[in-house]
C-alpha cells in the first residue's frame, strides 16, 4: 500500500507518477524470501533512475507491505501508514511508523490547537500548513528527522518491520493515515473491519467520509490537516486480499 504526496519542486513528476512507478517496481521485485527492506531499496533506486528524481526534490510516499510466506508473515511499514495483525488468540498488534508525529513540530501543534478551538480551515490554516510541509521536507530522510520513500534508497534501511508465524495470524489490515485516524477515533473494531468484504469496505470508507463532512466538517473533534484525506484500507486473510 502506497500513499503519495507531491513535491514543491517545479517540473518534478507528480505523486501519482511516483506511486505508480514505485508500485510497479515493488510488484516486479518482491519474492517469497528476499528481505523486504532490500526489495524496497532496490525498487526505490530503480524508480529514482527511471524518473530521474533528485533527493529532497522528489514526490514521496508511505509504504506498507504484507507478505505471506510458507511459514511466516512479514510486515514492513515506512511512513505513517499502519498494519494491524489479528491473532488466533483474539488479540491484535499494530505496527505503525510514528517518527514524523514524534518530532512534535510546532506548526503541527499550532494548527491542531486552532482547529480544536473551532477556527476551521481558514486562510491562516492554509498558510500554517504550507509552513509545516516545507519544514517536514527539510527533515525528510535524515537523522533527527523521519524516513519515507523518496529518491533516497537508503530510507528503506530505516523501515519498521516484524515477522510473525503464519499460523498465528488470522487476518491483517493495512490502512493509510487518512483512514486509520478516523477509524481509531470512532473506535471501530478491527475484527469487524477484518470480516468485511469488498463492498463492506467501500461502505466503511463512505461512512468515514460522511462523518468528516457531516459530524466534524471543521476538524474540531479530530483535528487534521484537511477535511478529507485520501483513504485506503486493505484486508488480508489466509491468504487472499480484499481492498478498497
Amino acid at each position: 500500500m502506497l500513499d503519495g504526496a507531491s513535491t514543491f519542486t517545479a517540473g518534478a513528476p507528480s505523486a501519482r507518477q511516483f506511486v505508480d512507478a514505485l508500485g510497479n517496481e515493488l510488484a516486479a521485485s518482491i519474492d517469497a524470501e528476499t528481505d523486504l527492506r532490500e526489495v524496497l531499496s532496490h525498487s526505490l533506486e530503480a524508480t529514482r533512475n527511471n524518473l530521474k528524481l533528485q533527493k529532497g526534490r522528489s514526490p514521496c510516499s508511505t509504504v506498507a507491505i504484507i507478505r505471506a510466506g510458507a511459514n511466516a508473515l512479514d510486515v514492513l511499514v515506512l511512513g505513517d501508514s499502519t498494519v494491524v495483525l489479528g491473532y488466533t488468540n483474539g488479540s491484535h498488534e499494530i505496527l505503525t511508523d510514528n517518527r514524523l508525529e514524534a518530532l512534535q513540530l510546532s506548526e503541527s501543534a499550532r494548527y491542531r490547537e486552532r482547529l480544536g478551538a473551532g477556527v476551521g480551515y481558514d486562510a491562516a490554516h492554509a498558510e500554517l500548513l504550507g509552513e509545516l510541509q516545507h519544514r517536514q521536507q527539510r527533515l525528510r530522510n535524515r537523522l533527527g528527522g523521519y524516513w519515507i520513500a523518496e529518491a533516497d534508497p537508503t530510507a528503506a534501511d530505516h523501515a519498521a518491520m516484524m515477522t510473525r508465524p503464519l499460523g498465528s495470524v488470522v487476518w491483517a489490515i493495512a490502512a493509510t493515515d487518512g483512514a486509520f485516524d478516523v477509524l481509531s477515533f470512532l473506535e471501530i473494531r478491527w475484527d469487524d473491519i477484518a470480516s468485511a468484504d469488498d463492498e463492506g469496505l467501500r461502505r466503511l470508507l463512505l461512512r468515514l467520509h460522511s462523518w468528516e463532512a457531516d459530524s466534524d466538517p471543521h476538524g474540531q473533534l479530530l483535528p487534521r490537516a484537511k477535511q478529507h484525506d485520501d483513504k485506503t484500507i486493505a484486508v488480508v486473510r489466509p491468504w487472499c486480499s480484499v481492498s478498497s
